[in-house]
């Protein structure tokens, strides 16, 4: 099955950018904006799966390496860390909200 997909990198300041790019030339990606590309990925099953062990073929991922892949299925859009997790966004906090977490001090 073929299906176009949206990554999204964050390899930190000492990232494997060469490996991340060696894999977005091979898959023809297209550049979105900085960090994010679109390309068309070929897989037999399971997608996520076999993207994760096709990226890895390529790059060098260290503990803090974060890739986001947004893909859309039959009926739906989905997004994805494949690598990493969400960290606290910069904009947190600007719309003034009050906290709805409470602090303690023992």
């Amino acid at each position: 099955m073929k299906t176009l997909i949206w990554i999204s990198y964050d390899l930190g300041v000492r990232g494997d950018y060469e490996g991340i790019y060696t894999f977005l030339d091979t898959y023809d990606a297209r550049e979105c904006d900085d960090s994010i590309a679109v390309l068309s990925f070929e897989y037999e099953d399971d997608l996520i799966a076999e993207l994760k062990a096709e990226i890895q073929k390529y790059v060098d991922l260290q503990p803090r390496s974060r890739v986001y892949v947004f893909s859309r299925d039959d009926k739906r859009y989905k997004g994805r860390f494949i690598f990493g997790r969400r960290k606290r966004a910069p904009w947190a906090g600007y719309a003034g909200r009050e906290s709805e977490e409470e602090d303690e001090i023992e």
